[in-house]
C-alpha cells in the first residue's frame, strides 16, 4: 500500500434550462449539489461527466464549455481534481431516487446562492450561466 493517497479524479455538470439549474440532494450528506462522481478505470472525463449526469439526474445531456475545475481533499483525506461542463439537456428519462441521490429539482438560478450548500457549486453556476451569455 502507498504511504500516498491515491489522486481521486472526478467529473461532473451543470445543467442549465430556460434560466434554471438542476440540481440534487444527496441524502448522505443531508446537502444539495450539482451532480459529479468519480472516473471509472479508463473513462475520460467527458464520458464520466455525462455518465454521472445521467446517473445521478435520469437526463442525457451534451456537453458545452469546460468551467473552472475544482481541486480538494475530500472526506477520506484524498486529494481530488473534479473536472466540470456545461450541459444541456437532450433527453430527460425521469430520476429514480436511490441511497446516493433521492431527490432532484429545476430551480431559478437566482435560487441557487441559497440552495446550494458548497460556495464552489454556486460558483461553478454563476460561470456556466456567464459562459451560456457569450455563446
Amino acid at each position: 500500500m502507498s504511504a500516498f493517497p491515491r489522486h481521486v479524479q472526478a467529473a461532473g455538470g451543470v445543467i442549465l434550462a430556460a434560466g434554471k439549474v438542476c440540481v440534487i440532494h444527496r441524502p448522505d450528506y443531508e446537502d444539495w449539489s450539482l451532480p459529479k462522481g468519480k472516473l471509472d478505470e479508463g473513462e475520460s472525463h467527458e464520458d464520466a461527466a455525462l455518465r454521472e449526469v445521467h446517473e445521478e439526474t435520469g437526463l442525457r445531456c451534451t456537453l458545452g464549455a469546460e468551467l473552472s475545475p475544482q481541486q480538494y481533499v475530500d472526506r477520506k483525506g484524498r486529494p481530488k481534481t473534479v473536472r466540470w461542463w456545461a450541459m444541456a439537456v437532450v433527453d430527460d428519462e425521469g430520476l429514480t431516487p436511490s441511497d446516493e441521490v433521492d431527490e432532484r429539482r429545476w430551480i431559478p438560478v437566482a435560487e441557487a446562492e441559497a440552495l446550494l450548500d458548497y460556495e464552489h457549486d454556486r460558483a461553478l453556476v454563476r460561470e456556466a450561466l456567464a459562459s451560456a451569455d457569450r455563446a
